[in-house]
């Protein structure tokens, strides 16, 4: 199977950032892509502020536009996230996986909230989304598991490994990842994941700077279940393409298999942990 990381500098422009998205997600399936993946927040993405103002419902425009395009192209397509409207006090920080007849195939809110201190900027993402609470498996056309998850979720092995006992083989991973932690986590975190699930870890992230203040690192990559980074983007809007060895992995999974020899009987979860 061949997949693609669609690399973008979201703005506050909505028109611009739907352009972009259009345009390499076309251009990646014209190299052969069967399954694109785009960067978390990509329709608007600028201050806290103007990003959780564009939010718009489930059922919008977003949504028919990610399914017109999966079907008009034939591939499957994870429309990275967007800021989902959802009538409550807080919204929700939503992906989609549409399929190439498409039908939205699955959808997958956020569980881990980015309340954080990095790089001397606070950022308190529960303050306007609130958490999702289910870990979603999808499946390709080619009928290949295709975990979901969004940006921050990569600092959390045991949501991975759930995925990968249940059948992932594949990993969306759209992402915002800050200019301060790209730099010296997103690599080794991608790999880690790869390593640790034997999967191949398709991670899309933001570039640039997309408001005063607020930057992404860049470098979006794929990597495979040794750990190998089959491609990583330079720090430009493009794609990048990788052929995904679904036999290659089946093979690691059996001669080094860590997922079959797991003692889920052992491991016992402290009643309480403490931050």
């Amino acid at each position: 199977m061949r997949a693609a990381a669609v690399q973008l500098q979201s703005t506050p422009d909505r028109d611009r950032n739907l352009e972009a998205a259009d345009r390499l997600t076309r251009a990646a399936a014209r190299d052969g892509a069967e399954l694109v993946v785009l960067p978390e927040k990509w329709p608007v993405l600028g201050t806290p502020e103007q990003t959780i103002a564009a939010a718009e419902p489930y059922d919008g425009p977003l949504l028919r536009w990610a399914s017109d395009l999966a079907r008009e192209l034939g591939i499957d397509l994870v429309a990275g996230s967007f800021s989902e409207r959802t009538g409550g006090d807080r919204g929700a920080n939503t992906s989609i996986h549409a399929g190439p007849d498409g039908e939205i195939k699955a959808t997958y809110r956020k569980i881990h909230m980015f309340d954080v201190e990095v790089g001397g900027k606070v950022y308190r993402e529960s303050e306007r989304e609130a958490p999702g609470d289910e870990i979603v498996l999808s499946e390709t056309a080619q009928g290949t598991g295709l975990g979901l998850t969004i940006c921050y979720d990569l600092r959390f092995p045991e949501l991975y490994r759930i995925l990968a006992v249940r059948g992932a083989q594949v990993i969306a991973v759209p992402a915002a990842f800050t200019l301060a932690t790209t730099r010296e986590h997103w690599e080794v975190l991608l790999r880690a994941r790869a390593i640790e699930d034997q999967a191949f870890m398709v991670a899309a992230n933001q570039v640039g700077e997309h408001a005063p203040g607020y930057r992404s690192g860049g470098r979006s990559m794929i990597v495979d279940p040794w750990g190998v980074v089959l491609a990583q983007a330079p720090d430009k809007e493009t794609f990048v393409i990788a052929e995904l060895d679904l036999e290659r992995q089946q093979e690691i999974r059996r001669t080094l298999p860590s997922l079959a020899n797991r003692r889920p009987e052992a491991y016992r979860w402290p009643a309480e942990v403490p931050a």
